[in-house]
């Protein structure tokens, strides 16, 4: 298992084949990580699937407005919404999107980030700078590997719950 050295800024994410664990960097974008750990812990996350999951690419989830499976969800809306909270300010920073970072999704505007976030399959440098990277997984990559791929994947994989490990 691996040793999770601040399990204020861990998350630990339940997917059908196993627990993924996720450091987050709040160091380097302290807004986004934050967010993360208040939707973690209200529970929004739970329940919620991937709704763009491209080989050789990402696993996109966190559309907690619609998409939340336990909560009858319309898969053609799903990923065109966010939270109840204000959208982000992008936190750009140098660190590279690499196989198993965590980047924030938006629109066309950079400061448009809220719920929503992606998991890189591999290193998508075309993306460096231009989405904010705020966590990176340290164990149970393999778990995201596994995710059924689709936009949007017929019956998607689900987050089936997401917590703050200081909380677990």
């Amino acid at each position: 298992m691996a040793e999770i050295k601040d399990p204020e800024n861990t998350i630990l994410m339940e997917l059908k084949d196993g627990t993924v664990t996720i450091e987050l960097l709040a160091d380097v974008a302290p807004e986004h990580v934050a967010r993360m750990k208040e939707l973690a812990r209200e529970g929004a996350y739970d329940g919620v699937v991937f709704h763009r999951v491209i080989e050789g690419f990402m696993a996109q989830t966190g559309d907690v407005a619609n998409g939340n499976a336990n909560a009858g969800f319309d898969l053609r809306r799903c990923g065109t919404g966010g939270s109840d909270k204000p959208d982000l300010p992008a936190e750009f920073s140098k660190l590279p999107h690499d196989r198993g970072t965590l980047g924030a999704a938006r629109s066309q505007n950079p400061n448009s980030a809220n719920s929503q976030f992606f998991i890189n399959f591999t290193d998508n440098h075309f993306l460096n700078g231009q989405y904010t990277v705020y966590g990176r997984v340290i164990e149970g990559m393999e778990h995201v590997d596994a995710i059924k791929r689709g936009e949007p994947p017929a019956d998607p994989d689900q987050m089936i719950s997401v917590k703050v490990a200081a909380d677990a």
